[in-house]
């Protein structure tokens, strides 16, 4: 199988595509297996499940976990159409082997116990669960022989604060099920699932409907942020040609900051996309394809606007140092015009001052005169000046 570019890989080694890298997973050795072995698919499942406990104890021993007990929220939607909102965790492979079954596991700051679920119950790649435990990854998608591994981000925006927050998502696509891991809530988490509940017959039955759902909610939240950031701009832009100040350059590198930061998510995000658009391999139905296109759509649509207004605030800052470049002319102008007015009085005071006897012209007359010379020469020049369009 070739995923953008990458060639044929291992049955249980994930193609990684994000960002404009795309490389194959590292390798790793596991610290329990015998010499000569290196993979996971080389050693024998009671090898490999003990890895598996070896590389989370040690990422959990790494990494601090949230102190207070996390949450897990099942829903299943059973064969004959009811709902099951209490399954015990333990009972989740028998749900994973039943083809007529579709179901949640939502995730919410979980802690150690409740990572072992998805090496328990799922049986998911080690890699894929040491991305889950160690956060800030990037936008990607990994694929397996029966699932995806898929990490997300949603965005928020406090206007209050003008301040950009980022959710990481990372989600377990199967062919009838969804997991989904995150260390702090997400509204369009929550939104999804109620909607599944409420309106399932709208959503459509298939795990691709509900995934399409999400992912499309994520996407179009995009916008508003975006919106928010443009408005931003306007007013700033605004604000430098009416009131022009210090912090206004200070608002122009913000803003900058939080724009690129917002298209270093969406930009790989395409990506991701545009691999569930291969649908290779079989995960999600052929009739869910279209929406996911549209999802796709959209993420291409907030890139080009991000990319749109960078260019702005490009011009914005252009504006921001020809405005201060203008009022330094201005400055510098007027500052010329009083040394010129000022320049024959200088020489006047310099020429009478100097510490000579016998210089012409020094009787109390003439001093009257030169007084008067010193106050009608400036006056002079000013009018001149004034006459010929000087400010």
């Amino acid at each position: 199988m070739i995923v953008d570019g990458i060639a044929d890989l291992p049955a249980t080694t994930p193609a990684i595509v994000g960002l404009s890298v795309r490389e194959p997973a590292r390798r790793w050795r596991c610290p329990k297996a015998e010499p000569g072995q290196v993979g996971i698919a080389q050693l024998t499942p009671g090898v490999a499940g003990r890895c598996c406990r070896a590389i989370i104890g040690t990422l959990l021993d790494s990494h601090v976990l949230a102190e207070e007990m996390g949450m897990v929220n099942i829903i299943a939607r059973m064969a004959d159409g009811t709902w099951q909102t209490n399954v015990d965790p333990p009972l989740i492979s028998d749900l994973v082997n039943n083809p007529n079954v579709i179901f949640w596991v939502d995730l919410n700051q979980p802690n150690a116990d409740e990572y072992d679920i998805l090496r328990d119950e799922f049986a998911f790649h080690p890699l894929a669960i040491e991305d889950v435990i160690q956060s800030h990854q990037r936008p990607k998608i990994d694929i397996y022989d029966h699932y995806y591994f898929l990490v997300l981000y949603a965005l928020t925006y406090d206007s209050a604060t003008e301040s950009l927050h980022t959710h990481e998502l990372e989600m377990f696509v199967g062919r009838n099920y969804v997991v989904t891991v995150h260390k702090n809530p997400i509204h369009q988490v929550k939104m999804t699932l109620e909607q599944w509940r409420r309106n399932v017959e709208a959503l459509g039955v298939d795990i691709g409907a509900l995934v399409y759902t999400l992912m499309d909610r994520i996407v179009d939240d995009y916008f508003p942020v975006i919106d928010a950031i443009a408005e931003r701009m306007e007013t700033l832009e605004q604000r430098i040609f009416e009131e022009f100040d210090r912090s206004s350059l200070e608002d122009i590198f913000l803003l900058k900051k939080q724009l690129l930061g917002v298209r270093r998510l969406v930009a790989p995000e395409r990506d991701v996309f545009n691999v569930l658009l291969r649908r290779d391999p079989m995960i999600l139905s052929p009739a869910s394809i279209p929406y996911f296109q549209d999802v796709y759509d959209h993420t291409i649509r907030a890139s080009d606007s991000l990319d749109t207004y960078r260019d702005l605030l490009s011009s914005v800052l252009d504006a921001y140092l020809s405005v201060q470049g203008n009022r330094l002319n201005e400055i510098i102008y007027r500052l010329t015009i009083i040394s010129t007015i000022f320049l024959p009085l200088t020489f006047l005071t310099g020429f009478f001052g100097m510490n000579f006897t016998g210089l012409p012209f020094e009787s109390t007359p003439v001093m009257i005169l030169a007084l008067l010379l010193m106050v009608i020469t400036p006056v002079t020049f000013y009018r001149f000046l004034r006459r010929n369009g000087w400010r």
